[in-house]
This record gives structure tokens, C-alpha cells and sequence, in this order.
């Protein structure tokens, strides 16, 4: 495993992380503890230590499993991630609470949902620009850092060109920005990422895989059930995008090469790119997750210098 400093913070990160949305029942799986386990058990072997998670990842569900997990493990090992601003009611069904007061609620249940007393870094969870241009917020949250609860703070973009809040990242003591970014999905690479390079912000790349599409797996014309995020998909965009997987697999992907493991490492060569953090349904794709740190020098802007 390789590692990179997480933009100006004092976090060292493994370059390929555990994205754990999958956990929260919206992926077509229901897990039980010892599955959780197994999959952060396998991580652990590989030397990934990045967990990221959310309170609606079901209602805390994610990072109760997570939680649960720490309470049983050395917690220093890892960086955990987590997020606010979102209620879980349903399957799909969520409603903004981004006031002051919710999140700090949101913190504490967090808190104990992961059986640990601080946070590495807890993330403005996409929201709105005029939710976010809350002062009282920021404010509040600095608080919760200098009582320990978090050690850094980072952003969530909504939008994968949202230059605002990116932009914003160092007035309000953001040093992260978690954006989706894939060989499918290029738009940070206009605007956000100069502007996290310019700042020294550290760059979480979520949904890598594009929602598992670029895992080489799926054809034009898949289905999936209805408990599978991936069933909301606009069915002609879904066509579309694996028709270009396709055409990416024939022209891009040297032969013999697992699809997954190119497009995870094809976002980790971009300077602005601290970690991918794609979700790992088994303790194989995990191995298979981790296999992508093969393709990546040691000469990255944030490369971990120990």
C-alpha cells in the first residue's frame, strides 16, 4: 500500500481507501457484523486504514457496523471519515438538516454510532451553496475542533463542479474535498482541482467506479433490483455510459488488464487526487481495490514522505 498526506492536514492516508455507503442497505445487500468485519478485516491486511461513511448511510446503520468493528480493533489505526447534513427516513428517502444546532446532534449520535470520541475528518455532506454560506455553522463546528471531537473538517461537493465551495474550503477550515471523480466523469478537473491544488487541499475521490460501471462487469442492458441505487439510474444514460465503458475497454485498458484496477489507478494519477474510496461489496473486491496501488509511482505531489 502507498500512502499520501491528506492536503494540509496531518493525516497519512492509504491511497486507496473503504468506501462504505454499500453498508447502509441501498446496494442491493443487506451485511451482518461478520461480513462488515471480513471486509474491514481484509482492508486492515492490505494496509488501506481510510473508512468513509455517513450518518444516512440507513441511520447511522454504516457506521454503527464500522463502530462496532472499532470497539474490537486498535481505533488509532484508522482514519475515519464521516459526514453530516442529511436524515435518513427510507431506502432513498432523505431530508437536509444543515442548521447548527442538527449538526451538532448529528456529531454526537456519529460519535457514538462509532464507538470513539473523535472524528478524522467530518465532511459538509452535499448540500447547497446557501446552506453551506452559513457562518453560525463553520463557527459551530470549529468548537467541535478545538473540543476534540473533530480533527478536521472537509466539504462534500454536491455538484462535481461546484468551484464555490471548493473555493470556500480555506475561509471556512475545510482541508478536504470529496468529489466524484471517474474516467466517466471529468468535470473536476476544470475548475476543483486547480482550486485544491492552489489551496493544499486533500481530494477523496468517491464513486471511482462510476457506480460499478467502470468495474468491466455490467454490458448495455443490465438490470438492477429495486433495493440497488444503481434501479434510479436513468435507464438511456445508464446505456450510454456502458457503451462508452465498452469503448474504453477496447481503446484504453492495455490488454489483460483488469478494467478496475486501470480506472481506479487512472484517478490516482492525477496530482490533485489523494484517495479513491470505492465501495467493496466482499472481502474480494477489496484485494481487488487494493491491487490498483500496482500502477502508481511513489512521486506524487502528496506522497507520503516518512
Amino acid at each position: 500500500m502507498k500512502y499520501r498526506r491528506l492536503g494540509k492536514t496531518d493525516l497519512k492516508v492509504s491511497i486507496v481507501g473503504v468506501g462504505t455507503w454499500q453498508f447502509g442497505g441501498e446496494w442491493g445487500l443487506t451485511y451482518t457484523q461478520a461480513e462488515a468485519d471480513a471486509i474491514l478485516d481484509q482492508a486492515a491486511e492490505l494496509g488501506i486504514n481510510l473508512i468513509d461513511t455517513a450518518e444516512c448511510y440507513g441511520d447511522h446503520l454504516s457506521e454503527s457496523f464500522i463502530g462496532n468493528y472499532l470497539s474490537r480493533r486498535d481505533r488509532d489505526k484508522w482514519v475515519v471519515a464521516t459526514k453530516f447534513g442529511h436524515h435518513f427516513h427510507d431506502l432513498f428517502t432523505r431530508t437536509d438538516e444543515f442548521s447548527a444546532e442538527s449538526v451538532i446532534k448529528q456529531l454526537d449520535a456519529s460519535l457514538q454510532a462509532l464507538h470513539t470520541d473523535y472524528i478524522d475528518l467530518y465532511q459538509f455532506h452535499s448540500g447547497p451553496d446557501a446552506l453551506f454560506d452559513n457562518d453560525d455553522l463553520w463557527t459551530t463546528l470549529d468548537k467541535q475542533v478545538q473540543a476534540g471531537k473533530i480533527r478536521h473538517l472537509g466539504t462534500s461537493i454536491g455538484s462535481n463542479a461546484n468551484i464555490h465551495q471548493t473555493a470556500a474550503s480555506t475561509k471556512v477550515n475545510s482541508k478536504a474535498i470529496q468529489v466524484v471523480y471517474n474516467r466517466l466523469e471529468r468535470a473536476p478537473e476544470e475548475q476543483v482541482f486547480q482550486s485544491c491544488i492552489e489551496q493544499d487541499l486533500g481530494v477523496l475521490a468517491r464513486v471511482p467506479l462510476a457506480s460499478g460501471y467502470l468495474s468491466g462487469k455490467y454490458k448495455p442492458g443490465a438490470v438492477f433490483s429495486n433495493t440497488d441505487v444503481r434501479h434510479r439510474h436513468d435507464a438511456e444514460s445508464v446505456k450510454q455510459k456502458l457503451e462508452e465503458v465498452e469503448r474504453i475497454s477496447q481503446n484504453e485498458v492495455p490488454e489483460g488488464m483488469d478494467m478496475a484496477k486501470w480506472a481506479l489507478a487512472w484517478c490516482l494519477k492525477h496530482d490533485a487526487v489523494t484517495s479513491v474510496i470505492p465501495g467493496c461489496k466482499n472481502p474480494e473486491q477489496v484485494i481487488a481495490n487494493a491491487a490498483a496501488t500496482e500502477l502508481i509511482s511513489d512521486n506524487h505531489p502528496q506522497a507520503w514522505k516518512a
